[in-house]
This record gives structure tokens, C-alpha cells and sequence, in this order.
């Protein structure tokens, strides 16, 4: 066996979320991924876990559901399904999810039935959504590899080469080799992040301004008491975590019409398994007011994803990464998001991390009149280009040079 892997579980449960003595721990997992998945129990009851709960998934078996099952289940959903969820979050448990999905997996499923599913079952865990975006409880996202992804990701190579290298790649985003210490590895790369976090938040930007030769001319400003974050989060309880991981960035929360402007993308977006290449949204008070995709079939689907709720269309998201990130170094299209995101500065439609002093304790309505958006979504996607200029524009009228190029120009 690898003994990587084993540091790789033990990371997750000391860094990503950070399990606490007498803590239940809930682990969402591909059944593929069931020998790791013991290995994440065995490290979490190590740390002093009280209990561990075990959500198992196939993705197999979801898209045979889309596929066949009868149309009208996907419009309910079972009051116990979210009472689940939002009991565990009302607890305190730290959830860990796991991916390892084929990312071309749901290709030719109805995407409507995906998303009036979302509609259907996205209100009945809002209490769960939200402690989890204001970070009241720990949660992380991490992901292994698969012999489907490793296919999509390197089509020139053999199977097992392309695993291999998929592994590799992944294990090196994590900071993970055979000789070190990951865990001391990313407190380290935390406290980096956390400092460049308090410089941003120091400079109290008014608006920051986005440019590049693609197209990208986008003015976002930002809600009074903003701050922005990265790295480690913290739990009102003092407990630190990283949801997830990898990550290289450092995000803040849009003001909800304050945006203006067109942004590119620049890298692919996957919606259930199916990849758009390239799109642009335009804005005006906030709200995405255009489409433009490479075919019709693309515009539509993501027409569709914006309008899941009234929410869907405006930012939650605005987050910076420089072009020389190491991920982006590698110079690979991982095809997910939870890695393509750390190659690149990027943007998310749907709700807002609530990054404004005193909004982990605001109810909804009050951080909408705050100015931060609402929604049952939240996706993120890639703007970042080797000559991305971003301008940050005070409240006493100073212009501050955040992006040259492509990189954090401080």
C-alpha cells in the first residue's frame, strides 16, 4: 500500500476538518473509495471522534436514477433526508465529503431533472447549507482519483500510466510526499494564506476592478465590513479547518448589485458531467443579464443553472489566485473544479460566503440587506489569465494594484 494514502487521511482529519474529542464526524464517500474511507475512520477515531456517520454514494447508481426513475420523484423529496443533514449540522458534527466521480459520468442525463431536484431538495437543508457557509461547523471537500477521471484528464496514455500520473499530480497538490509531514506542510502554507487575507481585508476596498485581452472588463464591488478569507477557517467555537483542499486561494463575498462588466471564462465548466469549453456572462446591477456559450445547447444549460432560484443569477463569490499557483504550474486540466479552481482566479454564481463582519450570526434577510447574495447553488468558475489586471479602488479614492499580469502584485 501507499503509505501516502494513510498521510493523506490523516491530513484530511487533522487539518480539513479537524476533528474534536467527543466530535461526531459525518463522511460522504464513494463506495469505490471504501478502503479509504476506513482509513478516515480509523484516523478519526484516533483524534477522539464520538461517532462516525457514513453517507454512501455511487455515481452509477445516481445516473441510473436520472435516467429511469419515475419523473415525479424528482420534485420531493423524504422529510428524513434532510432532517438528517440538518440535525448532524445543528449538533456540531464535522462533515468530510470525497469525490471521485467520472467527470463525463452523467453525460446524456436529463439535466432538468437534476436541477428540479436541486430546487426541490436545496430549501430543506438550508439549515445545513448555512452553518456551513458561515462556517459554524467544520466541513472540507477532498477528492481521489479514478480510472475515468485519469482517462479524461491524460486520452494519449496508457490506462494505468494515466492513473498514475492522476495520482501523482494529486498527491503533489496536497503537499503530500513519502519522506515529509503534510500536516505541518499546510499549517505552514495556511498561515501564508491568512496573512496575504489580512492585508486584502486591511485595505477595505471599495470595488475591485477585473482586465485582460479575452475580454474580461468587470468592476465588483464589495459590502461594507467585508473581509476576505482563505486558508483556514474557523468555527465560533475557536476550532480551525480547511474546507478544502487543496486551496490556494483567497475569496470575499461581492456586494449583490454591485456588479458590472463582462467576465470570461477561461477555463472549463462542468455541469452534471458535461463539459462547456468557454462562456461569458454579462452583468448589470449584479444580475447575470447575458449568456454566451460555444454552442446553444451550452448556453441553455447554463440559463438553467442560473435560474434554480432568483439567487442563481447574482455573484457569492469573488476569489483570487495567481497564475504561478502551483497547480497551475502543473499546466493540466484536472476537469474538476475543486482543483481547476487553485489553478485560477475565479468567480461564483449563487450564494455568498457570509465575509462580512458580523454575518455568521445574521439570519437571511438580514444579510441580503447587508448587501451579500442568497441562493441554494454556489458554483465556481475560472477567470484567471496570464495578463489579468485587477485594480482595487479604496474608499478615500486610492487605486491599488492587487493583480499584474497575471500574479498578486504584493
Amino acid at each position: 500500500m501507499d503509505l501516502r494514502l494513510e498521510k493523506y487521511a490523516k491530513l484530511l482529519i487533522n487539518i480539513g476538518i479537524n476533528v474534536q474529542p467527543g466530535q461526531t464526524f459525518v463522511l460522504n464517500c464513494p463506495v469505490d473509495c471504501a478502503e479509504f474511507a476506513r482509513m478516515l475512520v480509523r484516523e478519526a477515531y484516533a483524534a477522539g471522534a464520538r461517532e462516525v456517520v457514513m453517507r454512501w454514494s455511487d455515481q452509477t447508481i445516481s445516473r441510473e436514477t436520472y435516467l429511469h426513475a419515475a419523473d415525479e420523484i424528482f420534485d420531493t423529496f423524504r422529510p428524513w433526508q434532510a432532517d438528517q443533514l440538518n440535525t448532524l449540522a445543528r449538533e456540531g458534527a464535522a462533515f468530510l465529503s470525497v469525490d471521485s466521480s467520472d467527470p463525463d459520468g452523467m453525460t446524456g442525463v436529463d439535466h432538468s431533472r437534476m436541477t428540479r431536484q436541486s430546487r426541490a431538495f436545496g430549501p430543506a437543508i438550508r439549515e445545513y447549507r448555512e452553518k456551513q457557509m458561515s462556517d459554524q461547523v467544520q466541513w472540507c471537500v477532498a477528492a481521489l482519483p479514478n480510472r475515468a477521471w485519469a482517462r479524461k484528464m491524460f486520452p494519449g496514455l496508457p490506462e494505468d500510466e494515466a492513473l498514475s500520473r492522476l495520482t501523482e499530480a494529486i498527491y503533489a497538490t496536497m503537499r503530500i510526499t513519502a519522506e515529509n509531514d503534510p500536516v505541518e506542510k499546510w499549517r505552514r502554507h495556511n498561515d501564508a494564506l491568512n496573512t496575504r487575507k489580512r492585508l486584502l481585508t486591511e485595505y477595505d476596498f471599495r470595488s475591485i476592478h477585473y482586465i485582460n485581452s479575452l475580454g474580461t472588463d468587470l468592476t465588483v464591488e464589495l459590502p461594507e465590513g467585508h473581509y476576505w478569507e482563505g486558508g483556514s477557517a474557523v468555527t465560533p467555537g475557536g476550532v480551525s479547518f480547511s474546507a478544502n483542499m487543496p486551496t490556494e486561494e483567497i475569496f470575499t463575498a461581492p456586494k449583490r448589485d454591485g456588479v458590472n462588466g463582462r467576465a470570461v471564462s477561461t477555463k472549463p465548466f462542468i455541469i452534471a458531467g458535461e463539459m462547456i469549453p468557454g462562456f461569458a456572462f454579462t452583468f448589470e446591477k449584479g444580475r447575470i443579464v447575458k449568456v454566451e456559450a460555444d454552442s446553444a445547447r451550452h448556453r441553455e444549460l447554463l440559463e438553467a443553472e442560473i435560474s434554480i432560484d432568483e439567487g442563481a443569477a447574482y455573484l457569492g463569490e469573488a476569489a483570487l489566485v495567481p497564475y504561478d499557483s502551483p497547480i497551475s504550474r502543473m499546466d493540466v486540466l484536472f476537469y474538476h473544479t475543486l482543483f481547476d479552481e487553485n489553478a485560477s482566479c475565479h468567480l461564483a454564481f449563487g450564494a455568498s460566503y457570509p465575509t462580512i463582519r458580523g454575518g455568521s450570526g445574521m439570519n437571511g434577510e438580514e444579510r441580503l440587506r447587508a448587501g451579500l447574495n442568497s441562493s441554494i447553488t454556489h458554483e465556481d468558475f475560472m477567470i484567471g489569465s496570464r495578463d489579468l489586471s485587477i485594480i482595487g479602488l479604496t474608499k478615500d479614492g486610492r487605486e491599488i494594484e492587487i493583480f499584474k499580469e497575471g500574479n498578486f502584485a504584493f
